[in-house]
């Protein structure tokens, strides 16, 4: 069992021909992932990576049977490509493009309710199913198969966790870096909800931000339905107050945004909260050995 992405999905890369896309499609190939073609239009016919290049997902889907896209294409036009890849019936739709319109992400997000798909992102590393899938641009050579879970909206820390948790000789199932955008697809508590309901995964890590309320909502999900051991990490303590960090998202709005706020509520839902980042595979290494 996985979660979202396996040895067995068929993917295909939206701005395949571009360089993002030829270089972490080339890296996912190396790792192992079914890459079975790209999207570039105006290139339809021709090869790249000895992968078919098609004019449009429809094309793409039907001659390939593709089931997950990553999308590697320009602001102005990932929310199209994003609408484009669930018309065609895409399962899993991984937008790695930082920067779409707010505008464009709403009428996106509010096509995707009529539709049977799942989107990872915007401004996200993607997922992976260690040893069986890459769909993103995370480091493959970090992600040893193991048992615990990863959310995280930093691409860093999501490779820091891992690497810990690896060191750790636990190991990795499937880790969903959601994204820092404002409007994302699939929220922390989604996500952990997916791990959760994975027999393959012991524990999860849960690593937040500043800004918004992923994390509170998450963390009152895992107090009423939790059944898995989560360990709970929030960056941007530290941040000048008023400061717009790396992320859209990560911008404090109100008392319950900051970073002392979410691990208070982390805490009071029973999650394993660390004040470091280096504490993470630690953590859960105590929490695993006392279950």
């Amino acid at each position: 069992m996985s979660v979202l992405v396996n040895k067995h999905s068929r993917v295909i890369v939206q701005g395949f021909t571009g360089k993002e896309g030829t270089f972490h499609a080339s890296q996912m190939i190396e790792y192992g992932t079914q890459v079975v073609g790209g999207v570039t239009p105006g290139k339809g016919g021709t090869k790249h990576l000895d992968r078919p290049v098609f004019n449009t997902v429809e094309q793409a889907v039907k001659e390939t049977g593709a089931d997950v896209s990553i999308i590697f294409v320009p602001p102005a036009f990932a929310a199209d490509s994003i609408m484009e890849a669930a018309e065609a019936g895409i399962q899993v739709i991984v937008a790695i493009t930082e920067g779409i319109p707010v505008r464009d992400m709403v009428v996106a997000k509010n096509y995707l309710k009529t539709k049977e798909t799942v989107l990872i992102g915007p401004n996200c590393p993607g997922v992976i199913t260690a040893e069986e899938a890459k769909v993103g641009i995370m480091p493959g050579f970090v992600f040893k198969k193991g048992s615990i879970g990863i959310v995280s909206k930093s691409g860093t820390l999501t490779y820091e966790a891992a690497d810990q948790i690896v060191k750790a000789g636990l190991g990795i199932t499937t880790a969903i870096g959601i994204g820092g955008d404002p409007i994302i697809g699939t929220p922390t508590r989604e996500a952990i909800k997916m791990l959760m309901d994975d027999p393959e995964t012991q524990g999860i890590v849960m690593i937040g931000e500043i800004g918004g309320n992923y994390e509170a909502l998450a963390a009152e999900w895992i107090q009423e339905n939790g059944t898995k051991p989560v360990v709970g990490f929030i960056a941007g303590e530290t941040a000048p107050k008023g400061r717009t960090m790396g992320h859209a998202g990560a911008i404090v709005g109100g008392k319950d945004d900051t970073a002392q706020a979410k691990k208070a509520i982390m805490r009071q839902c029973g999650i394993h909260v660390v004040d470091s980042p280096a504490e993470i595979g630690k953590k859960m290494a105590e929490v695993i050995s006392g279950l």
